[in-house]
């Protein structure tokens, strides 16, 4: 059996962190889906078709990963998918205790879904794309917080 794990977020824009949470998870699955989701609570900067470009430079080569994107319960995105596995990155104590409760929820509907949790590096633990677009809407520098391939897009 194939193993599929979705990373879900908005990756509005993607970060040095996602790009990391990514590569680690490589070595342990055959796919990973990197799943941009429509949040209704969310307002994006950037439009679908520049998050999916910039995640494809990002990961340009790399044929274990697929960008897609989708709308509505990330649960039925990873049973469509045959996805068994669910990707998330944990940069706090908070962040832990959110997952656990979505994965819990997760699992009662989806009982062969396991939730994967990666803890952020250090380094990367205070990056996140609320962050950074907030920097961006603040005509700060972002370049040190997304990936190189995609940092000249921010100057």
């Amino acid at each position: 059996m194939k193993k599929i794990a979705v990373f879900p977020g908005s990756f509005d824009p993607i970060t040095i962190g996602h790009a990391d949470i990514v590569k680690r998870a490589l070595p342990l699955f055959d796919e990973v889906i990197i799943a941009i989701g429509s949040n209704s609570q969310k307002q994006s900067l950037y439009s679908l078709e520049q998050r999916i470009k910039w995640i494809e430079l990002v990961f340009k080569g790399e044929k274990k990963v697929k960008v897609e994107s989708y709308g509505g319960l990330t649960v039925n995105f990873c049973e469509k998918k045959k996805a068994n596995y669910l990707l998330r990155g944990i940069r706090s104590a908070a962040d832990f205790e959110y997952e656990k409760t979505i994965a819990h929820l997760n699992h009662d509907m989806l009982p062969q879904l396991e939730t994967i949790l990666i803890l952020s590096r250090l380094e990367y633990s205070s990056i996140s794309s609320t962050i950074v677009r907030e920097i961006i809407r603040g005509k700060g520098k972002v370049g040190k917080f997304v990936p190189k391939q995609i940092a000249k897009d921010f100057k």
